[in-house]
């Protein structure tokens, strides 16, 4: 029987907030973790130790884990975290919860090397070379350990009845206690969560569309990407009709899967009666901002007869980007004709298509 245990007590301190709760690949970095270990074929049980206070919270959020409450330092909430092990484990691992993307090769690899040698620990080559002080040291001779790290469960249970002072790893530990703990190849892509620029980023774009007929009132504005035109009628709508906005606004929240500007904006609610569609737009990056996302490029592609875009071009771009939080520099927008084809080729209205690109 093969347990891991899930070192999740850590406070964050060099990450400046709680690094475990922030989201890569649509979940919190403790839960990629936790679900890392849980899908091993290998592993029978695994074991969350939790910070002080969060225990009873994150086994809520961890079903078929077992949730321990963790001590002061590393070494006492892993040993907590052994001391839950089942005593029928035979192997005991130990991995951080801040290497959300360990692979199942990299723990196949260090279980294979406990079960020949005893206790092995995640490692990968150093590619740099090490100084200490003007000393260069041997590079062929130097790993850097990552997790997960691990033994024989009576090893494990040993060297943490007293875990020294110190230690920063299970390795270290082991050692201490008189056992030989050797490196298992790891993985470059193995990384640890420590400060925010170890977080990978995560890049999506949202397309939006709209169309809007042109108005029978002939004294209606005609308002595309957040400037009025002279021509004259503008577009028929519940708001002032920009289809560009609307479009921009529809891949911003798109992007942030947020739903689209009718869920927010509905064309039977008073409020938005001849509203300029800028507030959408502005709405739907703020909404986006507060789930950590970066507008990073919004592209836009306008079908009309008229007016013509082009005069016009570069104080839209300057328009839309202040909506959106971002520079004119990251905003572009590209017209064309339907060359008479179908309705808007026909004059009866105006079309945009536009796709946002958004980080966090």
């Amino acid at each position: 029987m093969i347990s891991a245990v899930l070192a999740a007590a850590g406070m964050g301190r060099r990450f400046g907030s709680d690094k475990l709760r922030v989201r890569v690949g649509g979940q919190e970095v403790w839960l990629a973790s936790l679900k890392a270990l849980q899908a091993h074929p290998r592993i029978d049980e695994v074991i969350v130790v939790a910070a002080p206070g969060r225990a009873e919270e994150m086994a809520a959020q961890a079903p078929g884990a077992r949730v321990v409450e963790g001590g002061a330092e590393r070494r006492d909430s892993v040993a907590r975290g052994i001391a839950a092990a089942s005593p029928e484990a035979e192997v005991i691992l130990v991995h951080d919860a801040a290497r959300p993307f360990v692979s199942p090769e990299v723990i196949d690899r260090v279980i294979d090397a406990i079960q020949v040698h005893g206790a092995a620990f995640a490692a990968v080559p150093v590619t740099d070379t090490i100084k200490r002080g003007s000393e260069s040291l041997p590079r062929a001779e130097l790993w850097a350990a990552q997790t997960p790290q691990g033994a024989r469960a009576d090893w494990m249970r040993q060297a943490f009845l007293n875990p020294p002072e110190g230690a920063t790893d299970e390795a270290e530990a082991l050692t201490a206690a008189g056992f030989t703990c050797l490196p298992a190849l790891g993985d470059p892509a193995n990384i640890k969560i420590t400060r925010p620029e170890d977080l990978p980023m995560e890049t999506r774009t949202g397309l939006g569309y709209d169309i809007h007929r042109f108005s029978e009132e002939p004294d209606r504005p005609l308002w595309l990407g957040g400037i009025e035109f002279d021509d004259r009628p503008g577009l028929e709508g519940h708001s002032d009709a920009d289809a560009l906005l609307h479009a921009v606004a529809d891949a911003i929240l798109g992007a942030a899967s947020l739903g689209d500007i009718g869920e927010h904006f509905q064309n039977t609610d008073p409020r938005w009666k001849n509203c300029p569609s800028r507030q959408f737009v502005q709405a739907s990056a703020e909404m986006a901002e507060r789930q950590g996302w970066k507008i990073r490029h919004i592209d836009v592609s306008v079908m009309a007869e008229r007016p013509k875009i082009s005069p016009r071009k570069e104080e839209m771009r300057k328009v839309i980007a202040e909506m959106a939080g971002i520079s004119a520099e990251e905003v572009s927008i590209k017209a064309t004709t339907n060359e008479g084809l179908g309705s808007i080729g026909r004059g009866e209205g105006i079309a945009a298509l536009a796709i946002a690109t958004l980080t966090r």
